[in-house]
């Protein structure tokens, strides 16, 4: 893959000015940003390159924020359960909370929305006096109790990781919630000023909007990280948006609707309708005003992008409102092939920028070395580049680039070496898609969750933040695979129908959102997937699919899978023995983790895999159409050929075919519109492989993480 220049947004640094233009050309950039912490000089901004500037609205205000302090951000938070060992109890209430990141909201409009609970009992305490920082309220001895409070957030949670992770010694940034009228009316003078003082911008990168993602700390630095969530709403709160709730949907939101007797809503857990609402409350109000700075942007001739990372919270790019926003393009931060598929699926912006890894920092996100003494930053390169290309060869991506201090790779040629090859390698890719869609395979995939398309393509966050969910590891494994992929949703089954796909996937433990929890006890869908199977489809489940209380089988669609779950109560019930009938489709090296408690429901079940005597693969041909159960799902090279297999297999397809590579180390994509294949190599070690395609069979060696380019 040739030199060639574009597509590629560089990290500058004023101090490094010829490291910074030094290494513009030679990862062919066109444009250069700042990064948190970092400023452009006037050479680096007079050097004829585009210029990106990145702004967090709700942060760096920290002047006007300390003259209004009621205006800051807030969440509810409820303390650890503490038992009563006599008639009264007082709860300290920040016991259990970082003090630099929290403090108390004890004003008399907060304490309208405080609530104390029996947790023995489930009742709510209403009687309760507040003093200092604590609340006394009578007990039932040996109950258990917490209360639920609202606090202001004092330090940005995004400022704080990279203070921490930077050993940065500067002034907390507090964040200010733009649902106050005086708050709005700041941002957008702060804005007009910001857009007149910054000529030689050319895309102001909003660095998301005004709500993080929900993170929550501890005091105890065993336990620091008391709460993470990639989609939570939590930090979104306060009396006013309450009333104003209240007044728009005709009920009040409680505190313990956000607390959830602890649990929160993380959005991996199926949640009600008041969440539905509260969700929908925020994106309008989230949308509405970020149009103003939008437009203001966009009056000043400027583009406006928005990074889906960090204060994203009721941005919802795949919503049905992120259009009105008018953003000209969108930067997902990836570390995985199912967020480069996320931005790439965006068909509201012109343009989609992915963030790669690792970040120019000293250390990772888990705090181990990069760019410094013990890192190895062109090994992370490799890898985090060979789960990305994945996506990449499937779905167009505009622009890629980094972000962090440039400075920290001058002692690493090795890793800016690496990042001109990959540069050189995407705008090849470019071009390809460019000329028209990859060729794909028949089986159109559906993927079911509670969320359906809203959460296209993501699935609780980055991959290393949850790597044991089972569906992120389906996901990851679908983005690199020659299928079109849809996520649908229960209501979809019902108004819609399946009759576009071939096979439809659910994947998760249950009562999450991703199995989808309560949303099986709806006798029309099971009815409507059954009857789609056996007229010739196929449903795949992994790990707890349909699973839920109340019915004959744990999984709902066991008499389509032919297995289910025993959760004890046939204890006393025969199991049908088996021996293993590998078809085909499972490849050596397959490893998926057994569930001790799966049985065949009848003698028709087929066992493709086993692990200590217990089915983890089955297959059940069910009318016309096919069953499939796997009790859990890692992606990896194997697994994932065992999950392409059997996609193709239910669906009826042959798994030799035309651009299948015949070494599940190595995968391949063709584009019809250049008459180019690419072919990729997954492994850390050489690899052959051999691709059948219209014009003959095609052979290639690839170096380990390597790709190459065949003209058919």
């Amino acid at each position: 893959m040739g030199k060639t220049t574009g597509g590629f947004t560089l990290p500058g640094e004023s101090g490094y000015e010829e490291l910074t233009l030094q290494m513009a050309e030679k990862w062919g950039a066109d444009v250069i940003r700042d990064s948190d912490g970092t400023e452009l000089s006037p050479e680096i901004i007079n050097a004829g390159y585009g210029i990106y500037s990145t702004i967090c609205i709700i942060r760096d205000h920290n002047e006007w924020a300390k003259q209004n302090p009621d205006k800051l951000q807030q969440t509810f938070l409820m303390t650890n359960p503490v038992v009563a060992e006599g008639d009264t109890l007082t709860i300290e209430l920040m016991k259990d909370f970082f003090a630099e990141q929290f403090k108390l909201n004890d004003s008399e409009e907060s304490k309208e929305y405080w609530q104390v609970f029996d947790r023995t009992t489930n009742e709510e305490v209403k009687d309760w006096t507040y003093s200092d920082g604590t609340v006394t309220f009578k007990t039932t001895p040996y109950h258990k109790y917490t209360v639920n409070f609202l606090v202001w957030r004092i330090w940005e949670e995004i400022s704080m990781y990279n203070h921490t992770t930077n050993n940065w010694d500067k002034e907390h940034l507090l964040q200010i919630d733009p649902r106050y009228p005086e708050t709005q009316a700041f941002m957008l003078d702060w804005l007009k000023n910001w857009c007149e003082t910054h000529p030689a911008t050319t895309v102001v990168r909003f660095t998301s909007m005004f709500y993080n993602f929900v993170w929550i700390w501890g005091s105890n630095e065993r336990n620091r990280h008391l709460f993470s969530d990639w989609a939570s709403y939590d930090f979104t709160v306060s009396p006013l948006a309450l009333k104003e709730f209240e007044k728009k949907y005709g009920y009040a939101m409680t505190s313990e609707d956000f607390i959830n007797k602890g649990d929160l809503h993380a959005s991996h857990m199926v949640c009600d309708q008041k969440k539905l609402d509260w969700m929908d409350f925020v994106n309008e109000f989230v949308v509405n005003f970020g149009k103003k700075l939008v437009d203001m942007v966009h009056g000043y001739g400027k583009k406006a992008y928005v990074f889906y990372d960090d204060s994203w919270v009721g941005v919802e790019p795949w919503g049905k409102r992120f259009k009105e926003f008018g953003f000209d393009g969108l930067i997902k931060c990836v570390f995985n092939a199912f967020e480069t598929r996320l931005c790439a699926g965006v068909d509201a912006v012109e343009t989609h920028e992915i963030r790669l890894h690792p970040y120019l920092f000293p250390v990772g996100l888990g705090g181990a070395p990069t760019f410094m003494e013990g890192g190895n930053p062109t090994l992370e390169a490799k890898g985090y580049w060979k789960n990305v290309r994945r996506g990449l060869l499937r779905a167009p991506i505009d622009r890629i680039g980094l972000g962090g201090y440039l400075s920290l790779t001058i002692p690493f040629p090795d890793f800016q070496d690496y990042i001109e090859k990959i540069s050189d390698e995407f705008r090849e890719l470019q071009v390809f898609h460019k000329a028209g869609k990859p060729y794909v395979l028949k089986p159109r995939v559906a993927v079911l969750t509670f969320w359906g398309s809203l959460r296209s393509w993501t699935c609780g966050g980055h991959y290393h933040e949850h790597p044991e969910l089972d569906l992120i590891n389906v996901i990851e494994a679908l983005s690199g695979f020659p299928f079109d992929v849809d996520f649908i949703s229960f209501e979809d089954v019902k108004e819609k129908g399946l009759d576009n796909y071939d096979v439809v996937i659910n994947a998760g433990f249950k009562k999450s959102a991703w199995s989808g929890g309560f949303k099986w006890k709806d006798d029309e869908v099971v009815t409507k997937i059954t009857e789609w199977v056996a007229k010739g489809g196929a449903f795949i489940g992994v790990n707890q699919p349909s699973a839920v209380c109340g019915y004959d089988t744990e999984f709902r669609m066991a008499h389509v899978m032919g297995v289910d779950e025993d959760t004890g109560a046939r204890l006393c019930h025969g199991k049908y023995t088996f021996d293993v009938e590998n078809n085909g489709t499972v490849v050596d090296g397959t490893d998926i983790k057994g569930k001790g408690n799966i049985y065949l429901l009848d003698a028709d079940t087929k066992v493709l895999a086993a692990k200590d005597g217990v089915p983890t693969i089955t297959e059940k041909q069910f009318g016309k159409g096919k069953g499939i159960y796997m009790s859990s799902f890692t992606h990896g090279i194997a697994n994932n050929r065992t999950l392409l297999n059997l996609i193709l297999d239910a669906a009826g397809e042959s798994l030799d075919q035309n651009y299948l590579t015949d070494n599940a180390n190595a995968e391949c994509c063709y584009y019809p519109g250049v008459g180019e294949l690419v072919v990729i190599n997954n492994a850390d070690t050489k690899q052959t492989t051999t691709v059948k395609t219209e014009k003959g069979d095609k052979t290639v060696t690839l170096d380990a993480f390597d790709a190459q380019v065949i003209k058919l």
